[in-house]
């Protein structure tokens, strides 16, 4: 957030900005998803970009990182049907959808 607050690049953002339906693959409920963050920013050249973004660790968004933990193995799965709706919604509203992680954060 505060990296969102000092980046002159950034023109907007909002934290947990809407809900996303989306059918829960482990109870068959119909319930709804609600990304992390919205971002309105402008790249080098002025151009204006808009993005969904959802935070998650590695070992609950990368298969190769879940591993036989029983819990990362049952988030993985509900994320990958909250990630599904998300893109086909931010699809519809001309929106990216991109998922972040600690690979992704901390890198030089």
């Amino acid at each position: 957030m505060k990296f969102c607050d000092t980046n002159e690049s950034i023109l907007k953002w909002a934290s947990e900005p809407m809900q996303i339906p989306y059918r829960d693959p482990l109870t068959g409920k119909q319930t709804v998803y609600v990304p992390d963050f919205f971002i309105q920013y402008a790249d080098k050249q002025g151009k204006i970009h808009n993005e969904i973004i959802e935070i998650k660790p590695a070992s609950q968004a990368i298969l190769e990182r879940v591993g036989k933990n029983k819990y990362n193995q049952a988030q993985y799965i509900k994320n990958q049907a909250k990630w599904a709706s998300a893109t086909a919604w931010c699809k519809q509203q001309g929106l990216k959808f991109r998922i972040v992680s600690e690979n992704d954060m901390f890198q030089q």
